[in-house]
């Protein structure tokens, strides 16, 4: 186990990663362009994910920055206790050891990932998709220099270049200790991690989020909510798939027409249920099983509902757990929405977009958890953490 890093060189580690990062951004991109051209898939989301543009880099180099600028996570006093013996008891947050990553396409995480398991003290074992190997690789070299700039050991952060096969013989048995497993991306990947590992997973599951447009809504909120959060990004686990409209709605056709046309100005492929796909000329859903798909794509379901308890009913029994948002101007629909929706994030007014570690004010996440145990949504430096009981005395026995 390697000992502990100061919180003064886990820092300084960070901020000459930003600084390569910089240096090398030319090399970076170039090199990103091979795999970019050697990606023969036809998924545009995992395209999406594997490109390093400018802006990209840019993002690599701000979360580290941000990173090395945050508390240290690790020793945080979370409990103390005078026992009447006169010992003290501390309970403080303490690193797991060993995290591995297993993520597809995105180079990105190799730095964000990376940079949040280090500052909180841990090893970090990356396991990046084949498609984005070159790029990964070419990150790690960079860490590699930081690291050994500082006077730490590599070892720090390790690349598994594993295939499939190689995988799963590593997570049923690894050949090191590993004491906790983050999967990042599709449901085939995370399935494959829980049927194979043999230590903690925390699961990143689907998105599928749903935005509900309430009798009272703000009907331009509900157009700019709806647009952004299916547009924007439709790779992200926090795109929006399924709407769906209270049939109280004042002016609900109109607004469904208005809505249906913007969305196909963005190329959009609507979806009605029965009655929406017979007052508006789209396509019907073929079974309720849609209801329960992510698209990561250009794809929505459009559906009514009768009031805000079914709207919560479905939501619950389809989405991923991860994102949900109400459009109302009535604050009591919303509280009641928001209380009884099952997802990692609730949103009043707002678009599911902002389930980010970043964005939620984390400075950056090492995956979005839909599981309830340790942590729920964004995973950000202070969650990626145990914890450690520290007892003071002089003797005491019992």
């Amino acid at each position: 186990m390697n000992t502990l890093l100061s919180i003064e060189t886990r820092n300084a580690v960070l901020l000459e990663m930003a600084k390569l990062l910089e240096a090398e951004r030319k090399h970076i991109i170039a090199i990103n362009k091979g795999d970019l051209e050697a990606y023969n898939g036809d998924d545009i989301s995992m395209y999406d994910r594997l490109k390093v543009d400018d802006a990209k880099v840019d993002e690599m180099i701000k979360s580290v920055t941000h990173l090395a600028s945050q508390e240290d996570p690790v020793g945080v006093e979370r409990f103390s206790f005078k026992h009447e013996n006169g010992m003290q008891v501390y309970n403080k947050t303490a690193s797991f050891g060993t995290v591995l990553i297993i993520y597809e396409s995105r180079p990105d995480v190799t730095v964000e990932a990376a940079g949040i398991a280090f500052k909180s003290g841990n090893k970090i074992l990356l396991k990046g998709g084949k498609e984005s190997l070159n790029s990964n690789l070419k990150i790690v070299e960079l860490w590699h220099k930081a690291l050994e700039m500082h006077g730490a050991s590599t070892e720090w952060v390790a690349y598994l270049q594993f295939n499939r096969t190689e995988t799963q013989a590593f997570l049923e048995k690894p050949t090191q200790r590993v004491d906790l497993i983050v999967p990042r991306g599709g449901e085939r990947l995370i399935e494959f991690v829980k049927e194979h590992a043999t230590c903690p997973v925390i699961i990143s599951g689907r998105g599928n989020n749903f935005v509900y447009v309430e009798k009272d809504a703000d009907l331009d909120i509900a157009l700019e909510v709806i647009l952004n959060a299916k547009t924007t990004k439709i790779s992200a686990c926090n795109a929006l798939d399924k709407v769906l409209i209270d049939s109280n709605l004042d002016n609900k056709e109109a607004f469904i027409a208005t809505l249906i046309s913007k969305l196909k100005t963005f190329n959009v492929e609507v979806f009605g249920d029965e009655v929406v796909s017979k007052n508006h000329s789209v396509n019907a859903i073929e079974s309720d099983d849609i209801w329960y798909k992510e698209f990561l794509d250009y794809k929505i379901v459009i559906g009514e509902i009768a009031s805000t308890q079914e709207a919560i009913a479905m939501i619950n029994k389809y989405s991923g757990g991860h994102s949900s948002s109400i459009i109302t101007k009535n604050d009591n629909e919303a509280k009641t929405f928001m209380e009884n929706v099952d997802t990692a994030a609730v949103y009043h007014n707002v678009s599911t977009r902002f389930t980010d570690g970043g964005q939620l004010g984390l400075g950056g996440e090492l995956a979005i958890s839909t599981d309830k145990l340790h942590q729920r949504g964004p995973i950000g430096l202070q969650h990626l953490v145990t914890n450690k009981w520290y007892v003071h005395g002089n003797g005491q026995i019992r």
